[in-house]
C-alpha cells in the first residue's frame, strides 16, 4: 500500500516540479528583473553593506535586518546545497552549474519583491510579533483570501516534510556515516535543542540562527577551499567545462551517460529554484519580522539570501566535484560530493568536514522552518495554535531522525512545489507595488544624497 501511494506521490510530485512551473518561476524572475530594471545588479554592494555592515535599523519589527536575513539562510542552506548540485552535475553535466548561476541572479529580483510585499503588508498578532508572508499580501493585496489560506495549508504541511523530519534525517545519517553516532541519539539531541530554542519564538529563533548560520557558511567554506587547493590545477579546466557544456552537450564519459542541452537547463534551472527557493513563497515569512522602516530597506538585504546560497554556497560545491573530475563517476547526490571531499585526504577528513556541514545546514533549515510552519498555522488557525503546533513539531523531529521517510520526503516535496503557485500569483499580480515601493524608496535616497 505504502509503495503504491509514493508511486503516486513521485508522479504527481514530477508533475508539480515540471517544466510549467519552472517555466513560471523562471519567468517571474525574468519579468521582474526587467520592470525593476536589473535591480539587482545595480544595487548588489548596498545591499551586501545593509546585511553585514549596517546591521540594524530602526522601526517596527521584531529582528534585525542581519536577523532575518540569518533566519532565511538557514531555511534554503541546506542539503540541496550539497546533495542538490551533485545531483544537477550527474545528470545534466558541469553546464548545470551555469544555469544554476543563472536561475539565482534572475531569483533575486524574484526574493526582493517577495520580500516588499511581506513587510508592507504585514501586520501586528496578539502577541505583539509581525506576522506576513505570501498568505497576508495575497489576502490583503489582491482580495484573495481563499488563495493566502491555500498557501498557508501548502506551507504548514511542508514545514513538517521538507522543514523537519527530513532535516533530522539527514542530520541523524550524516552523523552516523561520519562518526558512527546512532539515529535515535541524534534525534534526542536535535529534539531537545529545538524545543529550547523555538519556545522563544522568533528572537530565539534569530539569536540561534544568527550564530548558527554565519560559523556554518564559513566551516564549509574553508572546508571546500582546501578540497579545491587539493586540486588548483583542476579549477580553470572546471570552469571552462562548466561554460562551454551550457551551451553544449556533455558527452557520455566515464560512469556519466552524457546530456541533452535541454535536460542540462532544465535540471540546473530546477535545483537552482530549490536550493535558493526564489518564487516558493517561504523566506518572505523570515522579511516580514524584521525591524525596518520601509520594505525596499528589508528587501534588498532578503536579496542577498539568494546570492549566498546559489552564487557562493552552490559554486563551491559545484566546483570541487567537477574539478575532482567524480562528475564523470556514475554516482549522484551527497554519495557524489562525499567522493569529491574524501579523495586525496587523510582517511576521514573529508568525510568529517561533509557530515559537519550536513548536520549544520540541516539543523539550521529545521530551525527556519519552524518559524514558517508557526506562521501558516497561525494564519490558518490564530494564535491558540501557536504552542501545540511547537509541541507537535519538535516531537516530530525525534521521529524523523529514526524512521524511512520515503513517503513524507515525496509528499512534502508536493507540497514545497505547490507553495509556488500562489505565490506567484500574488507577485505578478501585485508587481506595480513593488515598481512603486521601489521608487519612492529610491527617489528619496537620492533627495537625502543631495
Amino acid at each position: 500500500m505504502q509503495e503504491t501511494i509514493t508511486s503516486f506521490l513521485s508522479e504527481v510530485s514530477g508533475i508539480v516540479w515540471g517544466v510549467p512551473l519552472i517555466v513560471l518561476l523562471l519567468g517571474t524572475g525574468i519579468y521582474l528583473t526587467i520592470i525593476l530594471r536589473g535591480l539587482q545588479f545595480r544595487t548588489l554592494i548596498p545591499s551586501l553593506y545593509l546585511a553585514f555592515v549596517k546591521r540594524h535599523e530602526e522601526g517596527e519589527g521584531d529582528i534585525s535586518h542581519f536577523q532575518a536575513l540569518m533566519t532565511a539562510l538557514s531555511a534554503t542552506v541546506g542539503v540541496g546545497n550539497i546533495a542538490g548540485v551533485a545531483t544537477a552535475i550527474a545528470v545534466g553535466g558541469p553546464g548545470a552549474m551555469f544555469w544554476m548561476w543563472v536561475t539565482g541572479l534572475l531569483g533575486m529580483a524574484t526574493k526582493y519583491s517577495e520580500a516588499v510585499l511581506a513587510v508592507k503588508y504585514r501586520e501586528v498578532d496578539k502577541f505583539g510579533t509581525m506576522s506576513g508572508g505570501p498568505m497576508y499580501y495575497i489576502s490583503k493585496g489582491l482580495g484573495l483570501r481563499w488563495l493566502g489560506m491555500l498557501f498557508a495549508i501548502f506551507a504548514s504541511i511542508a514545514a513538517f516534510g521538507i522543514g523537519n523530519m527530513v532535516q533530522s534525517n539527514s542530520v541523524a545519517d550524516a552523523m552516523q556515516t561520519a562518526f558512527g553516532v546512532p539515529p535515535w541519539i541524534s534525534g534526542l539531541v536535535m529534539c531537545v535543542g529545538t524545543g529550547l530554542v523555538i519556545v522563544g519564538g522568533i528572537q530565539s529563533i534569530a539569536k540561534a540562527t544568527s550564530a548558527i548560520v554565519p560559523f556554518m557558511l564559513i566551516f564549509y567554506v574553508i572546508g571546500s577551499s582546501i578540497i579545491l587547493y587539493v586540486y588548483r590545477e583542476n579549477i580553470p579546466h572546471a570552469f571552462y567545462l562548466i561554460f562551454s557544456h551550457a551551451f553544449s552537450p556533455a558527452a557520455a564519459a566515464g560512469g556519466f551517460i552524457g546530456s541533452t542541452i535541454s535536460q542540462t537547463v532544465r535540471i540546473g534551472v530546477a535545483r537552482g529554484i530549490f536550493s535558493n527557493e526564489s518564487g516558493l513563497g517561504s523566506s518572505p515569512i523570515a522579511a516580514a519580522a524584521a525591524k525596518t522602516q520601509n520594505p525596499v530597506g528589508q528587501a534588498l538585504v532578503s536579496m542577498t539570501q539568494t546570492f549566498i546560497d546559489t552564487i557562493i554556497i552552490c559554486t563551491f560545491t559545484g566546483v570541487v566535484i567537477i574539478s575532482s573530475g567524480f562528475w564523470m563517476s556514475g554516482e549522484t547526490g551527497a554519495t557524489l560530493t562525499a567522493l569529491a571531499f574524501e579523495s586525496r585526504l587523510p582517511a576521514g577528513a573529508g568525510a568529517a568536514i561533509l557530515g559537519i556541514s550536513l548536520a549544520f545546514f540541516a539543523y539550521s533549515t529545521l530551525l527556519g522552518w519552524c518559524y514558517y510552519g508557526e506562521k501558516a498555522i497561525e494564519y490558518i488557525f490564530k494564535e491558540r495554535a501557536v504552542k501545540p503546533y511547537r509541541l507537535v513539531f519538535t516531537v516530530a523531529v525525534l521521529v524523523g531522525a529514526v524512521v524511512k521517510l520515503e513517503l513524507v520526503w515525496t509528499f512534502a516535496d508536493v507540497m514545497n512545489g505547490l507553495m509556488a503557485f500562489p505565490n506567484l500569483v500574488g507577485l505578478l499580480g501585485l508587481s506595480r507595488v513593488v515598481v512603486d515601493e521601489t521608487k519612492k524608496y529610491l527617489d528619496h535616497e537620492i533627495a537625502r544624497a543631495r
